[in-house]
């Protein structure tokens, strides 16, 4: 008997085999693409409005800044003609911009330095078991969260070359008094003081919340061994703190070398005193901007500040790379 015999045909009063489900088979395996998709995309999605606010506010003028550096671009008449490198050539070739350059340098060296230190050292005060403790940290804020200008304005009277209240006590000491809006090193003192009063307290709260971090029994183990305070915030203190350290230098660096307010409010008139002693890049750059309304040469300054910071924060991490191994060795 065949295999063909065996097989009975289906008798007409029996139901038809019901349709296979292609629908819902596709439902399933689009759900399941649909799944690993959201995998896969979610995190960027999430993430999406920081590069998206980026692009807007951070990339787009810095590429847009370029192409304007590379144009005879007025105020008024706007776009001109294609220059080149022409505006770079021609702003390299002042005397203006490297005096800008040594005073933003100067100003910087003289804030920046002082100011880690100091915010270290009240970082440390405030990590002991003080009085009143929220007081004095939330004390040591109330100078970041005051107007530049009125900062400007008070130390602008602090630091008046007649009738300053600096100039007072060194006249009351039997000391001449300085000219602080006419010499350079003095300009420059007084500017840096101003931003380390604004900053400084910022630091030093960045300071404390990395020695809050701190393991308590590092310290414990510290003082059985017979350490006092002072070797262990310079043996245990200041070595785990190097990470934030470094961060605190990189971002005074990319601030210090921005500085616009400050200088920009010690005079009335604009320039940086009456032989520019105190006026930096970003000064400059308003000058050249506003001042002679040409924002092709304005834009060139921008970007080669915008270059010197690059190679200065590219030091910065070379040289805090190399401490940061060398104290993982040790």
């Amino acid at each position: 008997m065949a295999v063909t015999d065996r097989v009975k045909p289906r008798s007409a009063g029996c139901p038809p085999l019901p349709p296979a489900d292609t629908k819902g088979v596709r439902r399933l395996a689009f759900s399941q693409q649909a799944s690993k998709w959201d995998v896969k995309v979610s995190p960027y999605l999430y993430i999406s409005p920081f590069f998206i606010l980026f692009a807007l506010t951070g990339l787009f003028p810095l590429v847009y800044t370029a192409w304007v550096s590379l144009h005879n671009w007025n105020l008024i008449g706007g776009q001109g003609k294609f220059t080149g490198l022409e505006n770079y050539a021609f702003v390299v070739a002042q005397p203006y911009f490297w005096n800008a350059v040594g005073n933003t340098f100067s100003i910087f060296i003289l804030s920046s330095v002082p100011q880690v230190v100091i915010a270290l050292v009240i970082a440390a005060v405030l990590d002991a078991n003080l009085r009143a403790r929220t007081f004095w940290r939330m004390g040591v804020l109330v100078p970041f969260v005051v107007a530049p200008v009125a900062v400007g304005l008070i130390f602008n009277n602090l630091f008046a070359d007649q009738f300053g209240l600096i100039n007072e006590m060194l006249k009351a000491a039997g000391l001449d008094p300085v000219r602080w809006h006419s010499d350079s090193v003095a300009s420059h003192l007084a500017i840096a003081s101003m931003v380390n009063f604004r900053w400084t307290g910022y630091n030093a709260l960045i300071f404390l919340a990395a020695m809050q971090a701190i393991p308590r029994d590092v310290f414990e183990a510290a003082t059985i061994d017979g350490a006092g305070r002072l070797r262990q915030f310079f043996s245990v203190t200041v070595p785990m703190l190097r990470p934030t350290v470094i961060f605190v230098v990189i971002t005074s660096t990319i601030g210090g070398l921005q500085i616009f307010d400050e200088p920009r409010v010690f005079d009335q008139s604009g320039l940086g005193g009456a032989d520019r002693q105190w006026q930096t890049l970003t000064m400059y750059i308003w000058e050249l901007g506003w001042g002679q309304r040409n924002f092709g040469r304005a834009s060139a300054v921008a970007w080669l500040l915008f270059l010197i910071i690059v190679l200065i924060a590219l030091l910065n991490f070379l040289i805090t790379k190399r401490i940061a191994s060398q104290g993982g060795r040790k």
